[in-house]
């Protein structure tokens, strides 16, 4: 009980300072947006500490499926939604669809240093890369994903792989590029279910 009360005041607390950056226009929408994206990540390391039942644990991101989606249609909480209502804009639902897949295996099979790989790489891998790809990025290669963005990516994630996973290198390099190439052709939005759910099942498989 002390672990859900934590998790959803955690949750609650970046949704609330979110909604005060949006009014202040800090980050503009899109930079709120990604603020939400990757502070929501780090939950996965407060489970860690909070929970040892696969269950409970999956219970918060679970809840936040059906949350999202009533903030997606009614824009309950505006500082993480777009104006407009289209399947790739179901991104918040598909990050916590697979927040609650990971966390429930995570927890499962005590793989926690690969489930906090994978939601860590889509918090930072994916928000990194669009908030750089969209600031400094000018030559696109597929769609709206750019050079630089994808390059942030394939970084990002090489850097989380190397210091949460510290064995089997020569295959996380490629888990790592593979997982890049799946982002820049994931259809946006698409990619928060698509980037952790490869991620980690594909580390397990080599370990």
């Amino acid at each position: 009980m002390i672990g859900l009360v934590v998790s959803y005041a955690f949750v609650g607390a970046i949704l609330g300072l979110a909604q005060l950056i949006e009014k202040t226009n800090l980050l503009g929408s899109e930079g709120t947006r990604k603020f939400i994206h990757i502070a929501v990540a780090h939950w996965f390391l407060l489970a860690i500490v909070l929970f040892d039942n696969a269950w409970l644990a999956s219970v918060v991101p679970a809840s936040f499926i059906v949350l999202n989606y009533l903030s997606f249609r009614f824009n309950l909480v505006s500082a993480m939604e777009r104006d407009e209502k289209t399947p790739e804009n179901l991104g918040t639902v598909y990050y916590a669809i697979s927040l609650t897949i990971v966390t429930y295996f995570a927890f499962t099979y005590e793989l926690y240093a690969v489930g906090a790989f994978a939601i860590l790489a889509m918090g930072w891998g994916d928000g990194l890369a669009g908030a750089i790809g969209k600031r400094y990025g000018r030559r696109k290669i597929y769609q709206a994903k750019t050079f630089f963005g994808t390059c942030t990516m394939f970084l990002t994630l090489l850097v989380l792989a190397f210091a949460l996973i510290q064995e089997a290198y020569a295959y996380l390099l490629i888990v790592v590029a593979i997982g890049t190439l799946v982002e820049l052709f994931t259809p946006s939005g698409f990619d928060n279910l698509s980037v952790p759910l490869f991620l980690f099942f594909s580390v397990v498989m080599i370990l």
